[in-house]
């Protein structure tokens, strides 16, 4: 039997599969004749991160002086912790109350926290205090009874 240089010979193999071709073996095998290899890294692939920017952040971007977002106010994190030992409650049991983590609570008290109102109004009705306004401090006044 002669082969002749026109004789087509058609190799049948299996695709690999897409774990199969990320091996350093399936690298190298592809490399030895001279194809491309293409490697991408992907950034943040699998993590719960937030990619929308925050109304913070736009609020710091157009900020020109001062590089800083404002705090809590002290006298508000201590006005926080009076509320919250008043009903005889830890951060851990406050956090669990308005479904926050308990280091944002802590960080309210220390007054590290940038002020988030949607917080600061769920602590002011479990603490029943004023946290915000003139009246900060006084107690919080039910729905429906105000003058």
């Amino acid at each position: 039997m002669s082969y002749d240089q026109d004789t087509e010979v058609t190799y049948l193999r299996k695709n690999p599969r897409k774990s199969e071709l990320k091996t350093n073996q399936a690298i190298n095998q592809a490399r030895r004749p001279g194809q491309d290899v293409v490697t991408s890294k992907k950034y943040g692939a699998g993590g719960n991160k937030k990619t929308a920017t925050d109304k913070n952040t736009a609020k710091l971007d157009r900020e020109t002086e001062e590089l800083h977002h404002d705090r809590v106010p002290l006298e508000v994190g201590k006005l926080i912790q009076r509320g919250r030992q008043d009903k005889e409650m830890t951060q851990k049991d406050l956090a669990t109350r308005i479904n926050e983590k308990p280091q944002v609570i802590n960080d309210y008290e220390a007054g590290r926290a940038i002020p988030n109102q949607q917080v600061l109004a769920k602590i002011e009705r479990v603490i029943g205090m004023k946290l915000r306004g003139k009246e900060k401090g006084q107690p919080l006044q039910p729905k429906g009874k105000k003058k």
